[in-house]
């Protein structure tokens, strides 16, 4: 039977629960599970940590830190914009998701607050700064 160890690379389905209970995220929406390689910095080492050991068929559930799964907020990635830049192509309403170009590609943000003068988008990675439970289940270690 075959193990994940540090160097190895897995099919699995991860479901991503929210402190609350409600699901974030998961694979088996699309019944697409995620390849993962592990050590290449695709995933925290406290994920990876959780990670070894399992077996082809295993699941496991867990819970990180904010730190340890999309990083806390950062507040050097909350931007203050002109209100003028936003238009009826681009509408500056909270909550949405807006995507900037910026030299090294795009990048989404969500606008959090807006008034008269500015509109406050949050570039964090939207789970940023929660706890997140994670449900593995092992498809594969090729």
């Amino acid at each position: 039977m075959k193990t994940i160890v540090e160097d190895s690379s897995i099919l699995m389905h991860i479901t991503m629960k929210l402190s609350d209970g409600s699901a974030a995220d998961s694979t088996k929406v699309n019944n697409k599970p995620a390849k993962v390689n592990m050590g290449d910095q695709s995933l925290s080492p406290a994920f990876e940590q959780q990670l070894l050991g399992l077996n082809q068929g295993d699941s496991k559930e867990f819970t990180l830190e904010a730190k340890d799964a999309f990083g806390d907020v950062n507040p050097e990635n909350i931007h203050y914009l002109d209100r003028q830049k936003f238009n009826s192509d681009t509408p500056a309403e909270v909550g949405s998701i807006v995507t900037f170009t910026q030299p090294g590609g795009e990048i989404p943000g969500i606008i959090r607050e807006v008034n008269d003068l500015s509109v406050t988008v949050d570039f964090n990675h939207p789970l940023a700064g929660q706890a997140i439970t994670f449900a593995v289940d092992v498809v594969d270690i090729l």
